[in-house]
């Protein structure tokens, strides 16, 4: 990124992308302590991340309010506009991505109350973990304003999408053969849902990236265009 010619003007965005990469830790400790909390059935730790929302909510709310003064006083246009049209953006995927960490620990402390020996499957640990990597990524291509590296979090989506139905699948055919099952099997579901919804937040910070960096929006293109079209942009960048 270029430097202007008001250096406090680069100031101030370096520490919009400091307060995203803030927020992004945030998330990830919790993300890792919902889970961490449901395998080792550690209430005190699920009921820490469950306080540590407001955190993230008031990090949220101060990075909206530095962005609107920016816009305000710097009238920024063209790459500038868009860094900071993105970092609110971003913060806000962020936010909600600690949400869906509340409710997976939430979700965990009911299994744990209602079933004392539920051990989480194979293939729930192995969501979580795609979800956990998608957010890393993604906030590192943040980061590094790595587009290309973006566009890898968008495939790995589509992998996490595919082991939630796998999980939802099994779910239901063990509801359709043991009714007893329903009740813990509900529960399972809903903490499968938050944590694919953490993975879809992690692709949207990716997208934002991607839109920041590039100038693309993403949303409705699949993912080869979007890596033919960056592969070329950079091509005829050097």
């Amino acid at each position: 990124m270029a430097e202007h010619t008001i250096k406090q003007f680069d100031l101030e965005l370096d520490d919009l992308k400091s307060r995203v990469l803030l927020m992004g830790g945030i998330v990830e400790q919790q993300m890792r302590q919902a889970m961490q909390g449901l395998y080792e059935a550690d209430q005190n730790l699920l009921t820490h991340v469950e306080q540590g929302d407001s955190r993230l909510d008031d990090a949220e709310v101060q990075l909206d309010t530095v962005c609107n003064q920016i816009i305000a006083k710097r009238q920024p246009t063209a790459i500038d506009l868009r860094i900071v049209i993105g970092v609110q953006k971003t913060g806000l995927e962020l936010e909600k991505a600690g949400n869906k960490a509340v409710k997976i620990a939430r979700a965990a402390r009911v299994l744990h109350d209602k079933h004392p020996f539920f051990t989480p499957s194979v293939e729930l640990r192995h969501l979580a973990e795609d979800a956990l990597d998608m957010l890393r990524k993604s906030l590192d291509a943040f980061a590094r304003s790595d587009s290309l590296a973006a566009a890898d979090v968008l495939q790995a989506d589509d992998m996490v999408d595919a082991e939630y139905r796998s999980i939802t699948r099994q779910l239901i055919t063990f509801m359709m053969e043991d009714p007893r099952t329903i009740s813990v099997s509900l529960e399972i579901m809903n903490m499968a849902k938050a944590i694919e919804r953490v993975a879809d937040h992690a692709r949207a910070v990716a997208e934002n990236v991607i839109y920041i960096s590039a100038g693309m929006n993403v949303r409705h293109i699949s993912v080869d265009e979007v890596r033919s079209h960056l592969v070329n942009q950079e091509k005829a960048g050097h």
